[in-house]
């Protein structure tokens, strides 16, 4: 059950962009602090930025893949587990982005920071194995 080349490209490249700023900013803003802190400042806002645009866009595709790809793989019984993951781990992202968004609580927002850096570093081996599972079970 294969997605549309067009639509896979748009979740493999968003998804891409997501993972690519999401890195650049935990590089930049580690560096802020230093001699050059001025422009690492805002290269870290720069990623943010674009990082929050690709969230956006990556909101759109998941709605889009429940009823073209999720719903069916769920009715074939095929790649369940990886499935169930990779919606597990959308469903964390969403919520901590949100609440790193909007809470302002100081108590919360390192907790959601920390969930929301793990899940987002281990995403994409999750998204390799469930291609690869979903490949071999077809």
């Amino acid at each position: 059950m294969r997605l549309d080349p067009r639509f896979r490209f748009a979740i493999y490249g968003t998804f891409s962009i997501l993972f690519v700023t999401g890195v650049g900013w935990l590089v930049s803003d580690q560096m802020k602090d230093a001699a050059s802190g001025e422009s690492w400042q805002a290269t870290a806002a720069y990623m943010l930025m674009v990082h929050g645009g690709a969230a956006m866009a990556a909101l759109m595709l998941l709605g889009a893949l429940v009823p073209l790809h999720a719903r069916l793989g769920w009715r074939m019984r095929r790649n369940r587990i990886t499935g169930s993951l990779m919606a597990a781990c959308n469903a964390v992202l969403i919520l901590t982005a949100f609440g790193l968004y909007y809470l302002g609580s100081e108590m919360l927002r390192p907790w959601a920071s920390r969930l929301h850096i793990g899940v987002g570093l281990g995403l994409p081996l999750l998204f390799l194995v469930h291609i690869l599972v979903g490949r071999r079970s077809s």
